[in-house]
């Protein structure tokens, strides 16, 4: 079997007013079986880069056998020259062309890739509602007051989600988004305190029983994020997420000086880049990005290094129902999987009709694509709607 040709897709949705662009590939195959991939980059500004990595790549694998995964990852990493110590946009692209590769291989033996990783460990993976500050469903609503970030946690708990996620420093209470002077260094008694209550009114409202996961998305420094996480650790914290720049030494002293679990990965694209958070203890939950951390071949790389330091593992899928598939054929798989992150933005039709099945958590928890490969691919409303290249 060889690889024929590659289409490569940048997608045009009415997402987050036309900035949520996935850029997804297909490849094709001389025996009529194709694969869905993702460069998972449909957010921030470089989108138009991934579009361009992919086709890149893409040409490098024309004629070859697409069974040949390890083969054809090291070729992509080592003969890029900028591929070698990553970065997103090169591990971008070759997420892309992995994920669908292994979409190939499964339908080519007839069974789901979790098959092929070793076999499904759980029946049922729990899953976190995340990104309540945007509201709990298909439009983005801010959370701007106590009310707000309240009603939001009960609407996900009422459809059985027992794990939350906000990122509180979001919005301020008038509606605006708040800038980086707002949250790098020491920050006013007035700030925390602000925080600390809109957390105390989402611990109210969901109740002791279901985890509150916080999220900085690294927007605060270690100074701000130590402030804020001693302010709120009595509020059982499940853990704490992107408190500063990624970098172990940052990472381990805002753990060490909150005593609060630590979570971050989606900004680290290589196993070699794991490795020294490893080695200093620095992390409790990784987060490794399916489509910009390698695809899954890299990722199931680095769960496993992770599975040697006891790290809890959630694998980052924030992207089209592609980038959901794979996170979820690996996590059924890992024995350290710990939770699933359900975006705000998996609700939303624009991002929905991306593809051809719409898997959704059923009271919390997601069941595993059971169809061959990664259980998911494009739709005709994907095709009908993008920037294409075809490279064969």
């Amino acid at each position: 079997m060889k690889i024929t040709k590659v289409e490569v897709l940048h997608l045009k949705t009415k997402l987050k007013g036309g900035h949520w662009r996935p850029v997804v590939c297909r490849i094709h195959t001389d025996a009529g079986i194709y694969g869905d991939g993702e460069a998972a980059l449909a957010y921030g500004e470089a989108q138009v880069a991934a579009y361009g990595i992919v086709q890149n790549m893409a040409r490098l694998i024309i004629g070859m056998d697409p069974l040949d995964t390890e083969v054809i990852w090291d070729k992509l990493y080592r003969s890029t020259f900028w591929g070698q110590n990553g970065g997103p946009v090169i591990n971008a692209g070759i997420s892309a062309i992995d994920i669908a590769l292994w979409d190939i291989k499964g339908k080519y033996f007839g069974v789901p890739v979790y098959k092929l990783l070793g076999g499904k460990k759980r029946e049922n993976l729990r899953a976190y509602a995340s990104q309540l500050q945007f509201g709990w469903g298909p439009d983005i609503i801010p959370a701007c007051t106590l009310e707000d970030y309240a009603r939001e946690g009960k609407k996900a708990v009422a459809e059985g989600y027992d794990c939350v996620k906000y990122d509180f420093f979001t919005f301020a209470p008038d509606g605006r988004k708040y800038t980086d002077e707002d949250r790098l260094g020491l920050r006013d008694p007035k700030t925390i305190r602000l925080l600390t209550q809109r957390v105390e009114a989402v611990r109210e409202a969901i109740g002791p029983d279901v985890d509150l996961i916080i999220e900085n998305h690294s927007y605060t420094d270690a100074l701000s994020a130590i402030q804020y996480g001693n302010a709120i650790k009595h509020l059982n914290i499940f853990y704490f997420e992107e408190p500063t720049t990624p970098t172990p030494g940052l990472t381990k002293l805002v753990g060490d000086k909150t005593g609060l679990p630590i979570a971050t990965g989606e900004r680290i694209y290589t196993r070699w880049q794991y490795a020294e958070y490893f080695k200093e203890n620095a992390i409790q939950v990784i987060q490794p990005d399916i489509g910009t951390c390698g695809g899954i071949s890299e990722v199931k790389k680095v769960c496993d290094m992770a599975y040697v330091y006891d790290v809890g593992v959630q694998v980052h899928a924030c992207g089209s129902p592609i980038s959901t598939a794979a996170a979820l054929q690996v996590e059924a798989v890992i024995p350290n999987f710990v939770i699933h992150e359900h975006h705000t933005y998996a609700l939303s039709p624009y991002n929905i009709e991306l593809c051809k099945y719409d898997y959704q958590p059923i009271n919390g928890k997601y069941q595993v694509p059971e169809l061959p490969g990664i259980g998911q691919e494009l739709s005709e409303t994907a095709f009908r709607n993008c920037d294409m290249t075809v490279i064969q």
